[in-house]
C-alpha cells in the first residue's frame, strides 16, 4: 500500500460523524450521521467495510425526492430514502463505484445506507419505518 492509501484508510477508520442508535422496522441499528452538506458529500466513499448493523443516515433540512450515486464507494449498499415521519418510501440496491443515480421517485428527509441485502435479510420493506430519527439538518 502506498502511503496516500494508508492515510485514507486511517481517515475512514476514525469517522469524526456523530452516531445514533435508530429504529429501522423492528430492529435497531448503530449509525453514523451525515447531517452536514460536507458529510453528507462524503458519506461512505471510500470506506472498504462497514459493521453488518451499522448504517449511515443522512439527514436534509427539507423533505423532496432525493439522487445519490457511489462515485468513489466500494462497499456494495443498499438505500431505504424516508419521509418527514420515517416511513419508507424506497429502497435501492446500489452498485460499487456506479455513477448512475439513485433516486428516491418520492420525498424524502432521510436515507439510510447500510450493507447491501441488510433490509431483505431483515424483513424491512417499503412502508415500514425508521424511528428515533435526529431532527432535521440544519443545513
Amino acid at each position: 500500500m502506498t502511503p496516500l492509501s494508508l492515510f485514507v484508510l486511517a481517515a475512514c477508520a476514525t469517522s469524526a460523524m456523530p452516531t445514533t442508535t435508530i429504529g429501522v422496522g423492528s430492529h435497531r441499528m448503530q449509525v453514523e450521521i451525515a447531517a452536514t452538506l460536507k458529510d453528507r458529500e462524503q458519506g461512505l466513499m471510500h470506506r472498504e467495510s462497514m459493521p453488518a448493523d451499522q448504517g449511515m443516515l443522512f439527514i436534509y433540512k427539507d423533505e423532496k425526492p432525493r439522487s445519490f450515486w457511489m462515485k468513489n464507494t466500494p462497499l456494495p449498499l443498499s438505500i431505504a430514502f424516508a419521509s418527514r415521519d420515517g416511513t419508507i418510501v424506497k429502497i435501492k440496491d446500489m452498485v460499487p463505484f456506479s455513477t448512475k443515480p439513485v433516486k428516491s421517485l418520492y420525498p424524502a428527509l432521510y436515507a439510510l445506507e447500510v450493507n447491501q441485502g441488510w433490509f431483505a435479510e431483515n424483513g424491512v420493506g417499503v412502508g415500514d419505518s425508521l424511528t428515533d430519527l435526529p431532527p432535521p439538518s440544519a443545513e
